[in-house]
């Protein structure tokens, strides 16, 4: 089952969304299987990191700042080379097992979508897929 999102992006920054895996995983009534989250998007990407502490989410965006920043150098000419990079570093899909109808995901764990050249319109999808049974 697929399952696309609509995500509007105001600031560079991790987006929560979680909630709507699960409601993707839920509505598929899938017990056993995997979940596939994808950007199609090549400034911006897909992660799983800590969701109870907000500044986890400041200190990533901060660090990948850091580690590319936006330089004169860069000839691409929409001036967004330092986002392009970012996407390629945190990859656009991340792929989740479920078990008895729940992601098997790490009590500290969320799903985020990553911003790196707002604002923009973004979609996502979420791929629910049952694990093969031998008949």
């Amino acid at each position: 089952m697929l399952y696309e999102y609509n995500l509007r992006t105001t600031k560079e920054t991790l987006y929560p969304i979680s909630s709507y895996v699960h409601d993707a995983v839920e509505k598929s009534g899938i017990q056993s299987g995997i979940v596939i989250i994808y950007c199609p998007h090549t400034t911006a990407g897909i992660t799983i990191n800590e969701n109870a502490d907000p500044d986890v989410v400041s200190d990533v965006i901060f660090a990948l700042n850091k580690t590319f920043p936006d330089r004169p150098e860069f000839q691409h000419a929409e001036g967004n080379s330092a986002a392009h990079l970012k996407a390629i570093a945190v990859g656009p899909s991340v792929t989740i097992p479920i078990e008895r109808g729940r992601m098997i995901l790490g009590t500290w764990q969320g799903i985020y979508f990553c911003e790196f050249d707002p604002p923009r319109n973004r979609t996502f999808y979420v791929k629910v897929m049952a694990e093969k049974t031998k008949i």
